[in-house]
């Protein structure tokens, strides 16, 4: 079974698209982006918001080891 969808997989590459051609920004600061792994981040929350098979976020950073 698919992990995404057709339709996330859509939003990503227009994602990257508008970062190869510095249209795309980030959030509140406008900042342009230039990393692909941003990108990709932007692109799979823009198909979040607009419903498709996306898997949740992972939440919290990395445990320590004591």
């Amino acid at each position: 079974m698919a992990r995404y969808s057709r339709g996330a997989g859509k939003s990503v590459k227009s994602a990257m698209r508008r970062r190869k051609s510095g249209t795309l920004k980030s959030g509140r600061s406008g900042k342009r982006v230039t990393s692909r792994k941003q990108a990709i981040a932007i692109g799979l929350n823009e198909a979040r918001k607009r419903g498709a098979k996306v898997p949740r976020r992972r939440r919290g950073g990395r445990r320590k080891r004591s």
